[in-house]
């Protein structure tokens, strides 16, 4: 009767702890968890008094305790069950923000546990407690410290499966009936559900550690794990994955990237159809769970479109050369190393852990069949790509509007744009190339104009950096198409005024740029800060290199062009004259900023001798020259 007292205390707190405690009223949040705790202690009491009995009655001593004893023993029963209440004392004062008090019942744990030997009645309870400590100390910044608890949990689970792996007893039975006792199923499920909880601290604490790629291993195990176990929310699993496929695209490793983005959109359909208006019937929680739903969504929308940016992005580096147009010697090498490489890529595949169960598995091959992970090589490769970006930019959009999310907004235009600029680079017609830039053009330039200059000063100093260079690249494709069709001596009236223009924007926005950089009385920095130092310098050499590029038949309008040509290239000799540091930012524009500046002056004098002879020839009829 005085144990099944006991059981029935340690349910009640269970109770109160799992379920009570989430009625509990803002002005005392920890009522039913002070309550359990209390339950706790007197269990703990209890346990004392039946070891006294056992001892008065011949049982074992201290002494024996004390020096060791298996798991399975009286003695290391009784160990194990004053270790469970120890740890569910220590539970109890974390969760109540008592952290030191927590922290010391959980090592009364480890010393109550430290002379058994591990054993099917003791190895979930060596494995929590220190799951339990290494979350503590994670807490407190002692990573390291977090780092040898856990790393020991996970050393004590892998000599356990290695020498034993039968299905150990879960903490609960310590205090259960016999006719209440886990199946081997559960108690499987639960203990392999302790071990992936310490894969999942192990991933943080690496993390944190800035073993990054330790950190991915871990992070990808326990996803594949909690889909094994059936224990995982839909879309924060799903989320998880997307997230963990941006480190494997920084290293370049877009096979697993890819397969975390299919598993992610496949697991994250199971949360269920999200609708795309609120029903007036719904409540406010059930409104704020697909409101929740829509934006997870929308991040994994994110998350792919990175996916097709870094594909192509990456293929192009390695097809331009060093003028970074396309390489079509390269482009057939790597045509012709295809076949072997997808060889490589299939072993890859077999080795890596897949995500997935009998009803998810044949729906994320499926989904990663629509999207390449391999570098594509010409412009049908690149727009199969570049379509599927495409498609979750409309989807991120549909969440992430202007309204209320501007800035999430302009980082997908901004990542909408530069897909059309690496699909431009396969282009090889030079009039589709242009369009695709006035695409560009089309989606930022309203949006840069529309900004608030006050609050949103750093994104539109982007915006006006990137409208520029655009700009700057149809300056050289109309330029380029024109040379093709015709003499270049010979160019019509309204290529030369498209021409004109296309340079006159480029170097207004650049002008704008640099305007935002000054003062509010309107002065120029003396001084660069590093953030801004490359992008201001190499905008002062390209409006320099825009003027002398303005086509014009008027000798004073082509000496104004020069003369603000030359201004700026002083610019950029002259501030890295006074600041040495700022050289190695702007080498090669430094380079060929000195030279302008030295042959810039000659264009001028040439153009005042043209003008003086005009102005003579001019005069001697009685004409104007203007």
């Amino acid at each position: 009767m005085a144990w099944r007292a006991i059981c029935e205390k340690f349910i009640n707190a269970q109770n109160l702890v799992e379920i009570e405690s989430r009625k509990d009223p803002e002005s005392d949040p920890f009522r039913s968890r002070y309550k359990a705790r209390e339950l706790l202690k007197e269990i703990y009491c209890s346990l004392k008094n039946f070891e006294a009995t056992e001892e008065e009655n011949g049982g074992e001593s201290e002494d024996g305790f004390s020096q060791g004893f298996s798991g399975d023993s009286p003695a290391g029963l009784q160990a194990a069950k004053l270790g469970a209440v120890e740890y569910y004392l220590g539970v109890n004062h974390i969760d109540t923000e008592e952290l030191s008090a927590g922290q010391e019942h959980l090592m009364n744990c480890i010393k109550l546990l430290e002379r058994c030997r591990v054993s099917p009645e003791n190895v979930s309870l060596f494995i929590h407690v220190r799951n339990q400590l290494g979350i503590l100390w994670a807490g407190r910044d002692e990573t390291e410290t977090a780092q040898e608890f856990l790393e020991t949990a996970e050393s004590i689970y892998q000599c356990y499966m290695k020498e034993d792996g039968t299905p150990p007893t879960d903490m609960t039975e310590y205090f259960t009936t016999e006719e209440n006792l886990l199946t081997h199923q559960e108690r499987t499920k639960r203990f392999e559900l302790a071990y992936t909880h310490t894969m999942y601290y192990l991933a943080q604490v690496y993390r944190n550690l800035g073993q990054t790629e330790r950190a991915a291993t871990y992070c990808h195990c326990t996803l594949q794990r909690q889909l094994q176990l059936n224990q995982f929310s839909p879309m924060e699993w799903a989320l998880n994955a997307a997230t963990l496929s941006q480190y494997y695209i920084t290293k370049g490793r877009y096979m697993e990237g890819r397969h975390c983005l299919s598993a992610a959109t496949v697991i994250s359909g199971l949360a269920g159809e999200v609708p795309c208006e609120p029903a007036a019937q719904e409540s406010e929680t059930e409104n704020e769970h697909w409101e929740q739903l829509r934006q997870k969504g929308a991040e994994i929308a994110r998350c792919w479109i990175k996916y097709c940016l870094n594909l192509l992005q990456d293929a192009k580096k390695l097809l331009e050369d060093n003028i970074g147009e396309l390489d079509t010697d390269r482009q057939e090498e790597l045509k012709r190393a295809r076949t072997h490489n997808e060889e490589e890529e299939e072993k890859c595949k077999k080795s890596t852990l897949m995500f997935g169960s009998e009803d998810t598995f044949d729906a994320i091959a499926s989904l990663e069949e629509k999207v390449c992970c391999s570098f594509p090589l010409d412009f049908t490769e690149a727009r199969a790509v570049f379509l599927v970006g495409q498609n979750y930019v409309t989807q991120a959009k549909e969440y992430f509007q202007i309204d209320g999310y501007v800035t999430d907004h302009i980082e997908i235009l901004q990542d909408h744009s530069a897909l059309f600029k690496t699909l431009a680079f396969f282009e090889e017609d030079l009039e589709r190339r242009c369009k695709m830039h006035k695409r560009r053009v089309d989606m930022i330039e309203p949006i840069c104009n529309d900004l608030n200059a006050k609050y949103y000063l750093l994104i539109r100093r982007q915006l006006m950096f990137e409208l520029a260079e655009t700009f700057m690249e149809m300056t050289d494709l109309k330029l380029a198409l024109a040379n093709r069709q015709t003499d270049t001596q010979s160019l019509d009236n309204h290529t030369i005024k498209k021409f004109n223009y296309l340079c006159s924007a480029s170097a207004k926005y650049f002008q704008m740029f640099l305007d935002s950089l000054c003062f509010p009385e309107g002065k120029f920095p003396e001084h660069l800060e590093e953030e801004v130092l490359r992008p201001a310098l190499v905008a002062h050499f390209r409006v320099g290199r825009l003027h002398s590029r303005l086509i014009t038949f008027s000798p004073l309008a082509q000496l104004e062009n020069l003369s603000k040509s030359l201004e700026n290239y002083k610019y950029v000799v002259e501030y890295c004259e006074v600041h040495p540091e700022a050289a190695t930012a702007v080498e090669a524009e430094l380079e060929l900023s000195k030279e302008m500046v030295g042959l810039v002056p000659f264009a001028s004098l040439r153009w005042l001798y043209i003008e003086n002879i005009l102005f003579n020839f001019f005069s001697y009829f009685g004409w104007s020259l203007v």
